[in-house]
């Protein structure tokens, strides 16, 4: 009788723990509609002082400005070619956007987004990171729409509104850049290559080169300074792959889903948000139990196309940009981040 009652005990204890345990890491909280034109969204800007969230629309030509903890549009900003990233920078009044298809930084009043400069850069500018010690932004340009061999990292100082000085890459496609924060390196993703670029930002060079060989075209990448683990995520398959920034080495990969540009790492919880475009659209989550421990833990859908996003551990949210694609409107999913 002991043991029947035990038995009825456990398999209770089972059913009542399970809910907790297959709790969805990301729950969608609200879709915020942006009806009226066709979008193709690129990457996210966000100001938290301001309470504002960017979001550039590269085929429109435009940025579209969000309340951010609202989700209420404020306005759109149009004076671009081919808008890619969105720099706010409230303690220098100004708001900083890169316009790929300008060739040029394109600077505004941070308060009345007046645009008020320009820091010319070569066609094609994208990808950024920011050095909040030195007020140094690097941008990549050039490569296979300027027509070379190779791609530029421009060192912009944003406290004199210059360009200071060009680094040569020799690869025609740079994807993404993550700067070290404790020490002077600055990890490139060199897409051309198939390779990891490891540029010393004092000596404003190349200094080592590590090879991707679990996959092809990587493109986004975060980084884990705490572990010392670099996160890249490739398309050609569709592979998170993790490499050992001590060695240079990749330590594990596993795959995701499709058509992935960008990443986002979530240190307060230890997961990767991986938002994917191919197929119905999803999110691959993925659990870090240690350094070389990784394994997908939930497939969050979303929308066709929705492969770019952005990760607000401030506000424990997670913005996904869906454009239009067939009779889909184009919208941005706000997800609240579980614990």
């Amino acid at each position: 009788m002991k043991k029947y009652l035990l038995g009825i005990i456990l398999a209770l204890t089972f059913v009542l723990a399970a809910p907790a345990q297959e709790k969805a890491p990301l729950r969608l909280v609200q879709t915020v509609s942006v009806p009226g034109v066709v979008r193709k969204w690129d990457h996210f800007g966000v100001d938290i002082k301001g309470n504002r969230l960017f979001v550039a629309s590269e085929e429109d030509a435009a940025v579209e400005v969000f309340d951010l903890k609202t989700y209420k549009h404020i306005r759109a900003l149009t004076e671009f070619k081919e808008p890619h990233n969105v720099l706010p920078m409230p303690d220098l009044g100004k708001i900083y956007v890169v316009d790929g298809g300008a060739s040029e930084i394109k600077v505004f009043d941070y308060r009345s987004y007046e645009l008020i400069g320009h820091i010319a850069l070569t066609i094609d500018a994208d990808p950024i990171a920011y050095d909040a010690a030195t007020k140094l932004l690097y941008v990549v340009n050039g490569g296979r729409e300027a027509h070379t061999p190779y791609c530029l990292v421009s060192v912009v100082d944003l406290a004199s509104g210059k360009k200071i000085a060009d680094m040569k890459l020799d690869t025609n496609r740079l994807e993404s850049m993550i700067l070290e924060k404790s020490g002077q390196r600055l990890f490139v993703n060199m897409t051309g290559a198939n390779a990891i670029g490891v540029v010393d930002r004092e000596k404003r060079a190349v200094t080592q080169t590590w090879p991707i060989t679990a996959a092809k075209e990587n493109v986004p990448m975060q980084y884990d300074e705490a572990t010392h683990r670099l996160f890249v995520v490739t398309r050609k398959p569709s592979k998170l792959v993790v490499v050992n920034t001590d060695t240079g080495k990749e330590v594990t990969s596993l795959p995701v889903a499709d058509y992935v540009d960008d990443l986002a790492y979530d240190a307060a919880h230890h997961r990767l948000y991986i938002p994917a475009g191919g197929g119905d659209g999803a999110i691959t989550v993925v659990g870090q139990s240690g350094a070389d421990d990784y394994k997908v833990i939930a497939t969050i859908p979303t929308k066709p196309g929705a492969k770019t996003a952005r990760l607000v551990p401030e506000l424990n949210r997670l913005f996904v940009g869906v454009p239009v694609k067939d009779k889909q409107e184009a919208a941005i999913l706000v997800f609240e981040v579980a614990p």
